[in-house]
């Protein structure tokens, strides 16, 4: 299988090294990362500014890698449609390996998981891969690697559906103490919106995003929840935003007699 790997921690994360590496062996693997850290972009993409892009000596087995100034959607987009050669395209993109979970509608924010969903705006199969743990030394990812690789062996005979990544979260534990593997909803948001007015030597006002961690209730088949029981959380998750189940009540509403000229 070819694989485009992408992330937003950077280049030279270890996460990314290490996910690299773990799949080498049994793929054909592509790199391609920003230039550094772009924790919480969301899917945005660079438009008013030039992408630079240069290719690097490859990394941990890669087949090659190139490094962007761009965002982690940016890295993904121009990949596939200005990179890669015919013969390099992706059957799968995988983001990460993320330092920190990506939970909950956190993933709104998340550059890891709109990486994958640039993924699968593009029409290819895509996985954003997170360890919940705030720390990042290069043996912290190996297990998270290890699972990833395995799990690609599995996911072979799955069709994935149009517009749709799965979202992974592996808790940071030893192999022993991981509890199993959870298919799950997304939960809600991790954090409270609590925001610390401080004030600075100079006097002047500055705000300190300070929310306090919420409590998803027991039994609930979350993500959020999953990790919290030492599980590996799978969340199938879609950019398919549109409620189409109010369409009809809300033209009942504003188009009556199927009107719609009242402005």
């Amino acid at each position: 299988m070819k694989i485009l790997i992408s992330n937003d921690d950077g280049i030279a994360a270890n996460g990314i090294r290490v996910l690299t590496k773990a799949l080498a062996n049994d793929h054909d693997v592509y790199v391609i990362a920003p230039d550094r850290e772009r924790s919480a972009a969301g899917h945005s993409l660079t438009l008013h500014t030039p992408l630079r892009v240069e290719e690097l000596e490859t990394i941990s087995g890669a087949k090659r890698t190139w490094v962007t100034t761009g965002t982690p959607g940016d890295c993904v987009k121009i990949g596939i449609n200005a990179i890669l050669t015919q013969d390099e395209m992706p059957d799968m993109v995988i983001s990460g390996i993320n330092h920190g979970p990506n939970l909950g509608a956190d993933i709104l924010y998340s550059g890891t998981v709109s990486c994958a969903m640039e993924g699968a705006m593009l029409g290819i199969p895509s996985i954003a891969v997170s360890l919940a743990s705030m720390q990042s030394d290069y043996d912290d990812f190996i297990y998270t690697g290890k699972f990833v690789n395995a799990l690609l062996h599995k996911l072979k005979d799955f069709q994935f559906p149009a517009k749709t990544i799965l979202n992974v979260n592996v808790p940071a534990l030893e192999a022993d103490d991981i509890a199993g593997i959870a298919i799950t909803e997304l939960g809600r948001k991790m954090f409270t919106d609590n925001y610390e007015k401080r004030v600075d030597p100079r006097g002047k006002v500055y705000y300190w995003m300070a929310g306090e961690l919420i409590s998803e209730p027991e039994g609930a088949n979350t993500d959020i929840a999953a990790v919290r029981d030492n599980k590996i959380s799978i969340t199938p998750v879609t950019y398919e935003m549109t409620r189409k189940g109010i369409m009809s009540d809300l033209n009942s509403v504003l188009c009556q007699e199927d009107v719609c000229n009242w402005i």
